[in-house]
């Protein structure tokens, strides 16, 4: 893609497991071959039931863990080649905000270390001008200047995740990886969340990689989406191609269990039959052709091509 600000290529992660007495090794093959790119100031959601590796794809891109083998491109330079230090430097420009907003703040640091800490690390503000520049950010993420001497406990959880939305903003980065941001929040909460994300980015010019299981979630943010299945895209479109006519009987599958409040469009969808297999053993050729209903014999043998159709969407699937 021209004009990509982060661009993915045959991105790997396995890791290594031990099982039984005899400690036989084998490997989880969490992400397997990934390939996508993000313009700047757009919205990829990715999605996916759970366990397919979207979240490990996520921190592979940050390279908060290695690849075991493919290339992350963000602003045209390969982050597996930067040393520690250039790596150091090189995070300012893309931060992440983590699924549970108990887990992921320092019980022990208040608000104003919590949010000051990058740019400590970075070097952005001394310590003079740090509390006013947190306060900037606690105003413009919903939240008072008079509470940047709370500590994490003191705040409800809707609370705690624009905290944590207000040290990922900190840096001033140009891309940040949502990991689940509202999973762990009630629904009410999750649309104010949602709508904030959408305003800052419109605020500093973010780009946004969203992950998320929720269809609903991705649908009201994304500008693109990209389906997961098993550590493989087989999906990648425009949100209302999609939406609209989605070409994967994965996605179509997914996009039919949603439930429906309209009792005139409970049209009968495509049922998925069995378990998801597992990713240590993944089946042969497509890996959805164990619960697809519309498999054939040439899915039970050959690994389907990503490729482009006519409309722009990209799908690995033999139909086309």
């Amino acid at each position: 893609m021209t004009n990509a600000l982060l661009e993915v290529r045959g991105l790997v992660k396995h890791f290594a497991v031990t099982r039984g007495l005899a400690g036989k090794k084998l490997f989880v093959r969490a992400v397997d071959g990934v390939d996508f790119a993000i313009r700047a100031g757009e919205t990829l959601g990715l999605v996916g039931e759970s366990g397919c590796g979207k979240t490990t794809a996520g921190r592979l891109v940050l390279r908060l863990i290695e690849p075991t083998a493919g290339e992350v491109l963000f602003e045209g330079e390969s982050l597996g080649r930067l040393d520690r230090r250039a790596l150091l430097a090189r995070r300012r420009s893309f931060q992440i905000i983590f699924q549970d907003p108990f887990a992921s703040l320092n019980p022990r640091m208040t608000v104003a270390e919590i949010v000051g800490r990058p740019m400590e690390i970075h070097g952005i503000a001394r310590r003079a001008e740090r509390d006013d520049r947190v306060a900037e950010l606690l105003e413009a993420v919903g939240l008072r200047r008079d509470q940047l001497g709370r500590y994490p406990h003191e705040f409800s959880g809707g609370q705690r995740q624009r905290i944590g939305i207000a040290r990922a903003i900190a840096t001033r980065p140009r891309l940040i990886v949502a990991d689940e941001p509202t999973s762990a929040l009630d629904v009410s909460v999750q649309a104010q969340i949602l709508n904030l994300l959408r305003d800052l980015q419109a605020r500093f010019g973010l780009t946004y990689l969203f992950i998320s299981h929720n269809i609903g979630v991705i649908r009201h943010i994304s500008d693109r989406v990209a389906v997961m299945y098993l550590g493989k895209i087989v999906e990648l479109a425009a949100k209302r191609a999609l939406f609209e006519q989605p070409a994967h009987p994965y996605t179509q599958a997914l996009l039919a269990a949603v439930p429906k409040t309209d009792p005139r469009r409970r049209e009968a969808g495509p049922v998925l039959e069995g378990d998801v297999p597992s990713p240590v053993s993944p089946p042969p050729g497509c890996r959805f052709h164990t619960r697809c209903p519309r498999a054939m014999a040439v899915c039970r043998n050959e690994e389907p091509a990503f490729r482009p159709l006519a409309d722009g969407r990209q799908v690995a699937c033999h139909l086309y």
